[in-house]
């Protein structure tokens, strides 16, 4: 599902108590702010279903996050296991694969959602995403309120969709994905 993350165990009814710090601990990864809080939300996943969509031109409904594995986690070429027995790391450490809870991690049915839709929909996730992301590290909306930030952004933006954007388009929805979610934080939160 995805690398493992401070809160990714942590009960629902705890969601709510997330601070910035929790967010930002990763156990694993140094990857900066935005992307470790996108691991801790998950929405790191559901951008990741968006990018195997486009890049490999698979429908939604035959992309899964579940328990499966199919990894190559190493180059074919003998020389790399036999320079990693020879400097003694023989052992990877242990992998754990499960599907992820869509009512604590409501981000990766937002995800499909917006892929679904197509068009601006997906930059407009993306961006309003961001945004959201930022406004919690700033402190100013609640780990939480960053998935609704990202619904309530994209369900405004259903009227003004466009289903086959210009990249003046795709820009003006970036921006303006951006400026609304910015709102939300002074007027709804």
């Amino acid at each position: 599902m995805c690398s493992k993350n401070f809160i990714l165990d942590w009960p629902v009814e705890k969601l709510k108590e997330v601070k910035v710090a929790d967010a930002l601990k990763h156990p694993n990864w140094n990857m900066g702010k935005k992307i470790t809080v996108d691991s801790a939300t998950l929405f790191s996943k559901g951008l990741q279903v968006i990018e195997a969509h486009y890049l490999f031109g698979a429908e939604y409904d035959n992309i899964d996050i579940d328990s499966s594995v199919l990894a190559q986690l190493g180059w074919p070429d003998m020389r790399l296991p036999i320079l990693t027995q020879c400097h003694g790391q023989t052992e990877l450490g242990s992998l754990t694969f499960k599907a992820p809870d869509n009512v604590k991690y409501p981000s990766v049915d937002l995800a499909y959602a917006a892929g679904r839709t197509g068009g601006t929909m997906t930059g407009v996730l993306g961006a309003a995403n961001e945004k959201a992301v930022e406004m919690f590290i700033d402190e100013k909306i609640s780990y939480l309120d960053i998935f609704k930030v990202v619904e309530l952004t994209s369900d405004k933006h259903q009227a003004e969709l466009v289903a086959s954007p210009s990249l003046e388009e795709i820009i003006h929805y970036d921006l303006w994905a951006r400026e609304d979610a910015a709102s939300l934080q002074q007027s709804v939160f």
